[in-house]
Formats: structure tokens, sequence, C-alpha cells
């Protein structure tokens, strides 16, 4: 389905669409434009309760249906994933107001995610071991939690939700998809293509927005678990409110990730790379390599080429095919004063602006919501700019005299996502990947962001709960293990059980 302007986006529960009626709709933006395309319902307790409802009825016969089976919807929608991507792409950058290269990306790793849980039938192999005891077996099994949720920011429409729900049906549970009310159109479409690879009513789910929508998923008892990825006070909040009221949680934080550039770095490929991880996806992304550290002479080895390199890029709308820009919009207004607001609080503390984003016109989209890139060099520890993650096309540059200052320096901030280095030297690498606070790093990588298979392990506060998301950790999340020990008593000697 494809919402018009007057139209609300619909909830999608046991199979079918359906409009809300009586709920306030939020409007849906296109950022390269800043007009509104759609608008969304803000649904509350009723909606919540007829998704659940929907997803619990389903859940018997999909428990039930043999993974092979289960995998073999997921290769279908595969393949049909394949056949619409560019136009989901071009949806994406729509919606969102990122270029279409990173559309691509955005859409592609969500595929991998499809691809890794077509594996389920070995991903939920047991374990049993003979005789561990005399006459005594042992064995675990894997089985599905029940009905889950998901509930998704707005800067991967397609990724983030993929991240949640291929792995949890695969695993025999149905699924609930809060989708950002922000973006909610992408998935609106792939599940289109769900329904055509033959995934049965009620397996997934759709219902929109806001807190209490949330509360109401948080809160309901037939929700088994909660997937979340967002801002690191509200995923804080999903973690104590969800486990408050017994549901297994898995809350995916923010981030301020630092990238510490060496002397010895290589200058194109080191400049590149961050350039890329700066200000890739307008640096709204939680890998986003927001802050550097120049250890040494790296600052005037590398910040000239950088900064020229980030004054040519071009900023512009993303929602048609040609003359695509290197860097597109921020997703709304708001979030574009913001982090104007904070380049402008890290300036007068002394910072020095570099290339400056704020002066950023598009002269063919005026309306849109566009903020250039932005490097700020000599930025202080104690700076406004180190006191919040920024989520916007904004460059940090701090200044580290040895590498043991520049790793101390990224332990003191809170949160724990990803960390880069960019260096020639093993010893340094090693040092750094040993002691940095960080669960996922780059060596020579400015986006250390782990494929499928992999967990994306976020440390301290970008992640509450045990399990991560993908990977062999989201088999584990969407599943509970049960244990067996078998012993079998003859009946006595000579008997035969069934003349």
């Amino acid at each position: 389905m494809k919402p018009t302007v007057d139209q609300a986006c619909p909830i999608y529960v046991g199979g079918k669409w359906k409009q809300v009626e009586g709920r306030t709709g939020g409007p849906v933006f296109n950022p390269s434009r800043g007009s509104v395309i759609a608008t969304v319902p803000m649904c509350g307790p009723e909606e919540v309760n007829e998704v659940v409802a929907a997803a619990k009825a389903a859940f018997p016969d999909w428990r039930d249906t043999p993974p092979n089976e289960r995998a073999q919807v997921l290769f279908r929608v595969k393949i049909l994933l394949e056949d619409a991507f560019e136009d989901l792409c071009l949806g994406i950058s729509t919606e969102h107001g990122k270029t279409l290269s990173e559309a691509r990306g955005d859409l592609r790793r969500g595929i991998e995610v499809v691809e890794f849980a077509c594996g389920i039938p070995t991903l939920l192999m047991g374990e049993s071991l003979e005789n561990i005891a005399r006459g005594i077996d042992c064995h675990t099994d894997r089985h599905p939690l029940g009905v889950v949720a998901g509930i998704c920011p707005f800067n991967f429409p397609a990724l983030v939700p993929m991240w949640m729900w291929p792995i949890a049906i695969a695993c025999g549970n149905t699924f609930i998809l809060k989708p950002s009310e922000k973006v909610p159109l992408t998935m609106q479409r792939v599940v289109a293509l769900l329904e055509k690879a033959g995934l049965p009513p009620g397996v997934l789910n759709i219902v929109h927005g806001g807190r209490e929508c949330v509360d109401a998923l948080l809160e309901h008892p037939d929700v088994a678990a909660i997937s979340f990825v967002g801002s690191t006070p509200v995923a804080r909040e999903i973690h104590r409110k969800g486990t408050l009221h017994g549901k297994r949680v898995q809350a995916a934080g923010g981030a301020k990730n630092f990238i510490v550039l060496m002397p010895d770095a290589d200058v194109d490929r080191t400049v590149e790379a961050v350039q890329d991880g700066a200000f890739g996806c307008a640096g709204e992304r939680c890998m986003a390599g927001s802050t550097a550290v120049a250890v040494g002479e790296a600052g005037e080895r590398l910040l000239p080429a950088l900064a020229e390199r980030v004054g040519a890029m071009k900023v512009g709308p993303t929602d048609v095919r040609e003359s695509q820009p290197d860097m597109g919009a921020v997703i709304s207004a708001e979030h574009k004063a913001r982090v104007s607001g904070l380049i402008d609080a890290g300036e007068r503390a002394g910072a020095k602006v570099l290339t400056d984003g704020r002066k950023t016109r598009v002269a063919d989209a005026p309306d849109g919501y566009f903020l250039g890139p932005t490097v700020i060099d000599q930025v202080a520890p104690d700076n406004p700019l180190m006191a919040t993650e920024v989520f916007g096309p904004v460059l940090a540059v701090l200044r580290a005299k040895t590498l043991d200052e520049a790793i101390a320096e990224a332990n003191k901030q809170a949160f724990g996502n990803g960390a880069a280095i960019f260096t020639n030297s093993g010893k340094a690498a090693r040092e750094f990947r040993r002691n940095v606070s960080a669960g996922m790093v780059g060596i020579n990588v400015g986006v250390p962001a782990p494929l499928a298979y992999f967990p994306f392990s976020g440390w301290n506060d970008s992640f509450f709960g045990d399990l991560h998301i993908q990977g062999k950790e989201g088999v584990e999340f969407f599943t509970k293990r049960k244990t067996t020990t078998t012993r079998w008593f003859s009946f006595g000697d000579g008997e035969i059980w069934a003349k």
C-alpha cells in the first residue's frame, strides 16, 4: 500500500491492512523538500492489544512449522527484495533524506540478515551428550519465545527492522514491528513482499505510534521480548521498564565513536575513511565516527586534506535518481536546529570551525532540511560538543600528545559502541584494540559495523541487556533452551515390548 498525503499509514494486523480511526496523525516528511508525504497514526493500547492478539493466535501454527519451511519463506523474501531493490531504495531516500548510495547500503545490509536467517535449521541445532552418567543421556534444544516486538529508530528504515524480524520469525516467534513514526513507509512496502512470499497472517504485524504505543508494548503480558534501537536515555528506560514487566530486552543506545589518527596513518585513505565515517548518512547513525583524536603531528598531516575534501562535498535532494549529491538532508527541521545549536555552542567554547555546514543553501530545494558537513578543530574535552551525541554531520577534532592520552580520552565518555584507529603500526593497533572501551573496533576501518553473522556488540551506555542484536546472539535472544535428561529402564529378562 502507498499512502497519500491525506491518508494515514495503516496498521497491519493478522495479515490485513487496517486504517486507524480516531487517533491523532503525525506528518511523515520528505526531508529533501520539507513537504508532507503521508501521515501516521499515534496508536495506543487498543491497537496494541489487537496486534498482540493476532500475533498470539498465529504463534502455535508458526512455532510448529518446521524450520526449513520457515527458511523457505525467507528465501522467497530475499528474491523479492532483490527484484524490488532499486524502487525500495528510492523510497528510503525519499522518506529519510539519505543518498541513493546510502539507501542501497541500508537495504543491502538488511538483506544480509535475511540471508543469515535462512540458515536457521543449522542455527537452531541443539547439543547432546550420551552417557553423562551410566545409562543417562542429555540434550538441549531451542524453542521460540512467543510474541516478540521490535521498536525502531528513523535512521535506517530498512536495516534496523531487518536486524530483528528475519531472525525472530525464523526462530518460530511471531513479531510486532513499531517502526519510527518518521519513516514508516519502507517497512510497509517490505511487508507487501512478505505477503507475496507466503508468510502466514499474523506472523508479522505493524503498529504505529509514540510513547503511548511503546508503553503498551512494554506492559503487555503477552509480549515476551523487546528489541530496541534508539537514543541512550530511551534505551535505558526501555530496558528498565521491559525487564520490570518480566520481558527479555535488548536495547541498543547512542554513541560517540572516537577515531584515533596516528602520525604514521596513510593520508589519502585515512581522509577518505574519516569523511565517510563522519558524514555518511549525514552523521545520523550510531556508528558515525563523530569524534577524531589527532595524535602528535597527525593533525597537521591530515586535517588540511580532510577540510579540503569535506568543503567540496555536494549537498542536495536525494528523492530523484539523477544527479545524486554526496550528502542529503537531516531528518527534520527540529533536528537541523538542534545540531546547528550544538555547533554554535562548540564554537563559542573556543573550538575552530574549519568547514561550516551552517552556511549551506540548496537552490533547487530551498525548503529541505539541509545542513552541510562541518569540521571543528581544537575541541576541548569540556566543550559542549563532547557532552552529548550530536547525531548529525559534525566532526569534532581533539588533540592528544600520545596514543595513551587518546585512548584515555575515548574511555572517559560513557558510550562504548565503536572506536577506530588509523595507523601503520601493528603495536599501536594492538594496544588500541586491547585497551579502548568499545564493543566494535576498527583498525584502518572508519565504521566498524559488523556483518549479519556477527553481533552488533556495543558496550557501556551504548547497550542495555545481555544478548546483542545480529548473529548467533540474535538467535540466542529470540529463543530459549530446554534441556532434557533421559534414562530408560528395562522390562526384565526375556520380556518383549509389543507382542
